[in-house]
């Protein structure tokens, strides 16, 4: 009884962490946003400067994907990974 209990809970422990870690995915996608949307406003006010903001703009944007990589791959390792490795120390303890 004990043991279902315990494994359960870290499975739902792993599911809610996984779920909290791809809340990073908002920031970039807003800040993205923002960004092109800036990026639009000054290219239609200075078509010349096309080339300069379009290259800053992506170089910005390449950055603030990161942090939403680093959500998509601690959420992975949660669902994935985390749980046998928890289950195995709860199995190791116990005996």
């Amino acid at each position: 009884m004990f043991l279902e209990l315990a494994i359960g809970i870290i499975l739902g422990g792993c599911a809610i962490g996984a779920g909290l870690a791809m809340i990073a995915g908002i920031g970039p996608g807003i800040g993205e946003g923002n960004a092109v949307a800036k990026a639009c406003e000054a290219i239609g006010r200075q078509p010349e400067c096309k080339g300069d903001v379009t290259s800053t703009m992506i170089t910005g944007c390449v950055i603030a994907e990161t942090t939403g990589l680093y959500g998509l791959v601690i959420a992975i390792l949660l669902i994935f990974v985390a749980p046998k490795q928890f289950v195995n120390i709860l199995l190791e303890n116990i005996k």
